[in-house]
């Protein structure tokens, strides 16, 4: 089975999103139930099984491979097996590099069998030798990645490691990944930031630079339509391909404090695509895969979960997911603080990105939290669309299973927005060379 792109540990299709919106359309191979599942739904192409357990050269040949390993044995918020089996795994890709595979016998080492997937995308790039590939981990694996780095570089490729902030990149959300670039094919360079940093305490704010425009980083209530106000308008779609569920990438404008001179920007995830000559008084655009959609007070229940709309006085629109999902009005959110006992925090989704999306309903509040039990206490519950739109995804993305396994593939997923970036980056000038070019 051949195909041009290659997406291992596919998930839910993060990775596939931002693919599409630069013109690829990879196959995703994925072993969880739930997760193909939702890319069925969403028109992604999948194949179920175990990657661990495939011959690559089943699948030659390929232009171009992303890799996302599973996280749970290196995340911080784990157990740390990873941690301790990274010895076994640097031997392991040693040893993949000099035509061993001897998998097997450090899984049977390590304290988390899970540990050793991370080799799968070396053995792949070897195996395949694709003109371009694409890895994203916890920052913990940037260790692990450097190795693979130094690897792929004897083979030809350019390469280069480092951590990535998805805030940089449009995402709402202060989530940071460790990524590996490397091409056949050029230079393999991270992407220019379109999005301001978010530093604590420091405002936004939109900045003209030689490199480009930066626009300011999005809180999560501007994501989530939570602020004061009518939502703005949309501006015209930036089609990116989409899915079966009509996702694309949408540009919206942001506050109205946001304006500059008049002048000709081109954007592209906020930055170089739909050219556009905006007035002074028009606002930057904040770029998301999604709709914001109009704010309609909820019922919350005693443990400040939104449990359904409210009654409206004047005529509701049609029930969709994106106007279900995204209905949380600011009086509604504050009243689940408040039933919480969490005010004294409660300003912040409107100060600052996202904290990391987990896999549950929980947004933890930014900062220290020195008694047990105190951050989840403080948490911002939201639904799984709410939770899927901090990661870039479309509000109407259609997830499937059960709850539990809808916000798991949530959490476990790349921001769309962010793969975007990556892929238009390393493979978005070199896609129509690869075809030819890749051995």
């Amino acid at each position: 089975m051949s195909a041009a792109v290659i997406d291992l540990f596919a998930g839910p299709g993060g990775w596939d999103l931002g693919a599409r919106a630069v013109g690829l359309d990879p196959l995703g191979i994925e072993w969880d139930d739930s997760a193909c599942a939702t890319r069925r739904a969403a028109g992604l192409r999948t194949l179920q099984a175990d990657v661990a357990a495939c011959d690559p050269l089943d699948f030659a040949p390929v232009t171009g491979l992303i890799a996302s390993p599973p996280c749970q044995a290196w995340s911080m918020a784990g157990k740390g097996g990873g941690r301790r089996d990274k010895e076994h795994v640097i031997r392991c890709l040693g040893e993949l590099a000099a035509g061993n595979d001897t998998r097997a016998e450090h899984r049977a080492k390590c304290e988390d069998e899970r540990s050793m997937l991370v080799v799968e995308p070396l053995r792949w790039i070897l195996a395949l030798r694709p003109g371009w590939a694409a890895l994203e981990q916890v920052p913990p694996v940037l260790e692990l990645w450097s190795n693979v780095a130094f690897i792929l570089g004897q083979h030809g490729y350019a390469t280069w490691t480092g951590i990535l902030e998805a805030e940089r990149y449009g995402v709402p959300q202060t989530r940071e990944r460790a990524i590996l670039m490397a091409s056949r094919l050029g230079p393999a360079l991270p992407p220019q930031p379109t999005h301001q940093r978010y530093v604590p305490g420091e405002p936004q704010r939109h900045d003209v630079t030689l490199d480009g425009e930066i626009l300011p980083w999005v809180s999560m209530a501007e994501a989530l339509g939570w602020l004061d106000g009518p939502a703005p308008s949309p501006a015209p779609t930036v089609s990116g391909g989409g899915t079966g569920s009509g996702g694309g990438v949408e540009v919206f404008a942001g506050r109205d404090a946001r304006s500059r001179a008049s002048r000709a920007v081109v954007y592209r995830n906020g930055n170089q695509a739909n050219v556009a000559e905006r007035p002074l008084d028009t606002p930057a655009p904040t770029v998301l895969f999604g709709h914001r959609a109009n704010k309609v007070d909820r019922q919350v229940g005693g443990d400040g979960t939104p449990v359904g709309p409210r009654p409206a006085t004047a005529p509701a629109p049609a029930p969709t997911i994106a106007s279900q999902g995204l209905a949380k009005g600011r009086d509604v959110w504050r009243e689940a603080l408040v039933s919480t006992q969490a005010l004294q925090s409660d300003d912040w989704p409107e100060q600052r990105p996202a904290t990391t999306v987990a896999g549950d309903s929980r947004v933890f509040q930014p900062g220290g939290h020195h008694q047990p039990g105190q951050q989840s206490q403080n948490a911002v519950r939201v639904t799984v669309q709410e939770a899927a739109v901090l990661q870039s995804f479309p509000p109407d993305y259609p997830w499937q299973g059960t709850r539990s396994k809808q916000y798991e593939q949530v959490g476990n997923a790349v921001p769309p927005v962010l793969a975007r970036a990556v892929l238009g980056e390393l493979a978005g000038e070199q896609a129509q060379m690869s075809e030819w070019r890749a051995a």
